[in-house]
């Protein structure tokens, strides 16, 4: 995520949220006051280490998100199946050889940036109905929290 937080033109300046800007070669981003005012989105593991770790730029939806700019990642308490068989799938499948074993659940894990949303995409992640485009994705230190449904300002 850049200085201003989100897409030039979408939003008056007033209107954006803040966002960190990033620094060549650095994965990892830190928890600022303005980092912790930002909206969140909740996502099943693994699929938000796989944005989080940069390697996942489209999360797909069955609804058209609106908003743009930086969002807080939120692991979902819920997985998706990551089972040794499945895991073993996306490295394959997805060309990830560093997925780990076990993943963050019920917290905040990172930071992105929705860039826009899309009903086709190019991306081998692209599977619609709805593709919100993600950059600037980072590692944030884990927090605890709950996550809920749609975009949510969590509790930390």
């Amino acid at each position: 995520c850049d200085a201003g937080g989100e897409s030039p033109g979408k939003n008056p300046p007033e209107n954006r949220a803040p966002c960190m800007k990033r620094k060549s070669k650095q994965r990892a981003a830190r928890w600022t006051q303005g980092v912790k005012k930002l909206k969140a989105i909740s996502i099943r593991q693994p699929w938000a280490w796989l944005i989080v770790n940069g390697y996942k730029d489209v999360e797909n939806r069955i609804w058209a998100a609106k908003l743009r700019g930086c969002v807080l990642i939120h692991a979902g308490q819920s997985k998706s199946d990551t089972t040794p068989e499945a895991v073993a799938y996306i490295k394959r499948q997805y060309r990830v050889a560093n997925l780990p074993d076990t993943f963050e659940t019920g917290g905040i894990v990172g930071i992105a940036e929705i860039t826009d949303c899309m009903q086709r995409h190019r991306s081998k992640w692209f599977q619609g109905p709805f593709g919100w485009t993600l950059a600037n994705a980072r590692r944030l230190p884990f927090k605890p929290c709950k996550g809920q449904l749609k975009f949510f300002n969590p509790d930390i």
